[in-house]
């Protein structure tokens, strides 16, 4: 009960007027405001503001016999009403970025006023009238010249005793009635037929085919009727001001009401009752309830010009507004949208907000997107899996230290059981204690995922109460909407990232795969395949490229783990004779073999030698990347060399592969080809095809703005102008042109002379 009157009723009454209610709605009601703990008098001052059906004493007696029962009238039905009339409540409800289709329920969005905040705009009536005169303006606003017009000036009156129209007339043309008009010197009966000044006139505001005044008979659906009679009429205009609804015409009906006759320009029926119920809703939502019975385009308005009870039905203003129904609609788009509004530098000089906290030292804050590239085999799955424990046990990440909380892992790739032992796998490998399992959830969707933008907000709904700081998703080539080579797609695309990060206060990290063909002469933030937008999205970009691994290496690489493998048999079976070794014996396999030849038991030593080939085999397994990065929020850093030692990265701190060529940078001719000769023709061959692909990624990856300068090519390639002219003028695709490296115009013309 007391949370109901937390929420104010009170406040919500002022947007319901009790004169527009029935006699069940007024009850319902009182008795809402005497379930929510509300004393009667509230009921009745609120009830005065109905001068007509207000009777003293009338709520009180009524309010007695209010009793509880076991489904009460709440607070809901005051809320309800109210929504209906304009309120709003005081939340933030931020709607998905697009735009309502006719099906669609208009929630929160669209509103630009509303019946409390809406001015006044007073209407005052005209003193010297002119009626044909205003007459014929509001004809010439509405109508061609041979369109025909439907009108009716004579009634008859029903039971109730209300006065009705009859069917009217509809066999004369704008044309017509206007010459008549000319010359009727104000005598409007003399061009309509005389009206029933008790009554008033009518007129239809869309053109007819002269042979009746239905739904069936309109010809083109030019306008509909917007009329509320709920609130007062100085409301009612500055609410329609306000909106900034396309009126054609603006007319007083001599009673509770304006008749606006607002261009819709629908190009058939049925597109013309969607427009309409989408229009009235937005009306509905801005506090303007319309009477919802004017939605048929053969609907009878008031006809300017004539006397109604003593009162004049009065042409209030012509083409106000927006010019037409297009206009009004991107405007009601997006006067209501959720961008944040403009922010001054000078307020925020003094008071600037807080970071947000890395998630990844120096490399990602939270909050923030980072994209992992490269290729095939580079271990990506597992350097995330390494990235989610790192971050829920808080320790270090590849050498980044990471902040320490609950993590998202989104596997799309693999089946439930394959993940699960990754995850134990990894956690061996990397020698931890599995002290925070807690902190790790996983959501396995192989064979049940869907397009991003229908996946974000599902995520958003689960995780909202679980307090991530990173969501990891891997990999997103199985939830890209669109296509990847498009730039204004994959924005689309990259949003979702942005909502997830927005909605959840954490980090994003997800995985691509390199583009396919030659990386060669590429920088690391345009391998990732697709559009550009997907390396330029996000706020760090780490790019792998795998290193080519020399013999030599490779040699020093088993050394090393054969000496481990004895180091750790000596630890198990004669500790003493590895606390007594040289450090020298204990870094040639050789001589650490030889201490475990004399010192182990003979059997260990056997085992451990049949131990031998599998570990070689392992190491030969073994490659070896270079991570690169382009990062927005910090400095950029040193590329990091690592081994990918299954299941994991170990970052290479003794600087073995520091010297080593990317394998992207190797020419074919050069790659696995240790020991080189003399260079064949095919040798040669190759080397040109890959010089000549790599000008021509250069070229396109320059070409930003349509030009390109030899300058940017030499910058872009690191080698001196002189070469670049080289290479150009040997590629048939480019030619040189002022300093300017252009499509050469077989190229322009698909490839044929």
């Amino acid at each position: 009960m007391d949370t109901y009157k937390d929420n104010n009723l009170d406040e919500l009454l002022d947007y319901i007027d009790p004169a527009s209610l029935t006699y069940q709605e007024w009850c319902g009601v009182g008795m809402a405001l005497k379930d929510a703990g509300y004393d009667y008098s509230l009921w009745d001052v609120w009830s005065q503001r109905d001068a007509a059906r207000y009777h003293k004493g009338e709520c009180e007696k009524k309010w007695r016999t209010f009793a509880g029962c076991e489904h009460p009238v709440t607070a809901g039905t005051i809320v309800h009403l109210a929504l209906e009339n304009g309120y709003r409540p005081q939340y933030s409800n931020k709607k998905e970025s697009h735009a309502l289709n006719w099906d669609d329920t208009i929630g929160e969005d669209y509103v630009v006023t509303s019946r409390k905040a809406a001015q006044d705009i007073p209407i005052p009536e005209p003193e010297a009238w002119n009626p044909a005169q205003e007459l014929s303006q509001y004809i010439e606003t509405l109508f061609e010249a041979d369109d025909f017009v439907g009108y009716v000036t004579e009634t008859w009156k029903n039971k109730d005793g209300k006065y009705v129209p009859t069917s009217g007339c509809c066999d004369r043309t704008a044309g017509q009635l206007l010459a008549a008009l000319s010359k009727c010197g104000d005598d409007i009966g003399a061009v309509f037929g005389d009206y029933m000044e008790a009554a008033g006139a009518w007129i239809r505001f869309n053109p007819l085919d002269g042979k009746g005044g239905k739904n069936e008979n309109v010809t083109e659906y030019r306008f509909a009727l917007v009329e509320s009679d709920v609130l007062d009429i100085e409301r009612q205009n500055g609410i329609l001001h306000e909106m900034q609804l396309p009126i054609a015409c603006l007319v007083y009906s001599g009673g509770k009401s304006l008749h606006a006759i607002v261009r819709v320009d629908a190009p058939n029926y049925e597109e013309y009752r969607k427009r309409v119920d989408f229009l009235y809703a937005v009306c509905d939502k801005n506090g303007l309830k319309v009477d919802r019975q004017n939605r048929n385009p053969s609907r009878l308005s008031r006809m300017p010009g004539v006397m109604r009870n003593g009162k004049k039905q009065f042409l209030v203003a012509t083409n106000i507004g927006l010019g037409s129904w297009a206009e009004w609609k991107d405007y009601i788009d997006s006067v209501t949208d959720d961008l944040p509004e403009f922010e001054s530098m000078a307020e925020a000089w003094e008071n600037m907000p807080e970071l947000s906290p890395p998630l990844i030292e120096n490399v990602l804050r939270q909050g923030h997107k980072m994209l992992i590239a490269g290729p095939s085999k580079a271990g990506k799955s597992y350097a995330l899996i390494e990235m989610s424990i790192a971050i829920a046990e808080g320790r270090q990440w590849l050498g980044w230290q990471c902040a320490k909380g609950r993590v998202l892992y989104v596997n799309l790739e693999l089946d439930r059981a394959s993940c699960l032992h990754r995850f134990r796998d990894v956690y061996q490998a990397m020698k931890l204690p599995a002290a925070n399992l807690q902190s790790i959830d996983i959501w396995n969707l192989r064979g049940v995922t869907e397009p991003m933008d229908r996946l974000a907000p599902k995520l958003i709904r689960r995780a909202k109460k679980k307090q991530y700081i990173a969501v990891i998703i891997d990999p997103i080539y199985k939830v890209i909407t669109g296509d990847e080579n498009s730039a204004d797609q994959m924005a689309h695309f990259c949003n979702q990232f942005d909502k997830v990060c927005t909605q959840l206060g954490c980090a994003v990290i997800y995985c691509h795969h390199h583009s396919k063909g030659a990386q060669g002469g590429k920088r690391s933030m345009d391998r990732a395949s697709g559009s550009g937008v997907f390396a330029r999205d996000p706020d760090a970009l780490l790019d792998m490229t795998e290193l080519e691994l020399s013999e030599d290496i490779r040699k020093q690489e088993t050394n090393t783990a054969i000496c481990d493998a004895c180091v750790e048999q000596l630890r198990r079976h004669a500790p003493a004779v590895l606390a007594d070794a040289s450090p020298d014996a204990l870094l040639s396999h050789v001589e650490a073999l030889k201490l475990c030849q004399d010192n182990l038991p003979p059997a260990v030593y056997e085992a451990f030698l049949s131990e031998m080939e599998t570990i070689k085999r392992t190491v030969r397994q073994r490659t070896a990347w270079r991570l690169d990065g382009t990062l927005r929020e910090f400095p950029k850093f040193e590329p990091k060399n690592l081994w990918f030692r299954y299941p994991v990265h170990v970052e290479d701190t003794i600087g073995v592969l520091k010297d080593l060529q990317m394998e992207v940078d190797l020419m074919p001719y050069q790659r696995g080809n240790k020991k080189r000769g003399k260079k064949t023709k095919e040798t040669y061959a190759a080397q040109k095809a890959d010089k000549k692909a790599a000008l021509l990624n250069a070229f396109h990856a320059c070409n930003l703005d349509g030009a390109v300068t030899v300058d940017d090519m030499a910058e872009y390639l690191g080698i001196s102008e002189k070469t670049v002219r080289r290479r150009v003028k040997d590629c048939e695709e480019l030619i040189i042109e002022n300093n300017s490296i252009q499509l050469s115009k077989m190229e322009k013309n698909g490839g044929t002379k």
